[in-house]
């Protein structure tokens, strides 16, 4: 399934040489060409995600992808080359050892890539909220991962996905949700009538949940598709809803404080962007007083924009030549003349 959006007026002159900017996360692809000049020109997405294996994120499905929604972008565009591309992915970090081995030369080879970043999407949403300036960006969506830079270093914290981590982001509000649904059924100390009728209403009788929930691949998902219950019944006052949106308050703001750069005569700037966000002030109000707690210089600002945005503001600063962002060897790599 595809969408797609190609504004370019007919006998209009042709757009010259462009960019490619492109968000990849666990809904599909979105992309994005245009020319530093002009601006964004054509959009289009795909709902497939790209597939993760023994390699980490696979390269050749991610091309596959790419190009079957990029080529007629770019002719639609009238878009000679794409000189410039910037690519923000889920799972950069850690699972994209043959991303970064293998992308820049086949965009080179396929597309006429010439200048490749590539980014963990945090970076991409970090650059989508706060542009480049010096802060801390919480990323929160099923998934939750801080990032912050004093524009020489980059640092990271959580992130670290729905076993190990993600401490306050969708699938972890969803669990605690789901968990206190079954102290409830059980009769233990901690749960809420409330939210196991939810949970029912949602997945069934409380004892079936195990088997419907342990064998999904998809796991993160389902998880994090409770946490709008979760939310609407703290808005309803019920207190255990409101201890969990509490405790994942007090995760988002442990992870921004780990990340945040030091006061130096300029406040750093703090945003939150992602899903989550739309929780309103059941997740919001609390967030806010534990980052006044934890981060007193820091000033709280409204995010820009979102990962894709971030991507097409890299793009255009690296094809105008003032891309100024540190390196990272796992969350931002830049490749001049990438050839192969």
């Amino acid at each position: 399934m595809r969408t797609g959006d190609t504004p370019t007026a007919a006998g209009a002159a042709p757009a010259g040489p462009g960019f490619l900017a492109v968000d990849s996360g666990g809904s599909g692809l979105r992309v994005v060409v245009g020319t530093a000049g002009r601006g964004p020109l054509a959009r289009d997405a795909s709902t497939e995600p790209v597939r993760t294996g023994d390699r980490g994120i696979d390269p050749d499905h991610f091309m596959a992808q790419l190009l079957a929604l990029v080529r007629p972008l770019a002719a639609g565009a009238d878009i000679g080359r794409l000189e410039t591309a910037v690519v923000g992915a889920a799972g950069m970090a850690s699972l994209g050892g043959a991303l970064r081995a293998e992308l820049p030369g086949a965009l080179a080879r396929e597309l006429g890539v010439r200048r490749v970043a590539l980014a963990a999407d945090a970076v991409t949403a970090y650059v989508g909220a706060l542009g480049p300036r010096p802060g801390a960006v919480v990323a929160a969506g099923t998934g939750l991962i801080a990032v912050g830079t004093d524009l020489s270093g980059w640092r990271r914290a959580d992130g670290w996905g729905h076993l190990l981590g993600d401490c306050g982001g969708g699938a972890w509000i969803g669990r605690a949700g789901l968990e206190a649904a079954l102290r409830a059924y059980d009769g233990r100390d901690g749960g809420s009538a409330r939210l196991l009728a939810e949970a029912e209403a949602v997945f069934g009788p409380a004892a079936g949940l195990p088997g419907r929930l342990y064998p999904r691949s998809d796991r993160p998902a389902v998880l994090a598709s409770f946490a709008p219950r979760v939310g609407a019944c703290a808005a309803d006052g019920d207190p255990v809803a409101r201890t969990i949106l509490r405790a994942a308050a007090r995760h988002m703001a442990e992870a921004a404080a780990a990340v945040c750069p030091a006061a130096d005569g300029v406040a750093p700037l703090v945003a939150v962007t992602g899903g989550l966000t739309g929780m309103g002030d059941p997740l919001l109000a609390p967030l806010a007083e534990e980052l006044a707690d934890r981060l007193p210089r820091a000033r709280r600002v409204t995010a820009e924009g979102d990962p894709l945005h971030g991507a097409v503001r890299m793009a255009t600063d690296l094809a105008t030549g003032s891309f100024t962002l540190p390196g990272d060897d796992a969350l931002l790599s830049v490749v001049v003349d990438a050839r192969p």
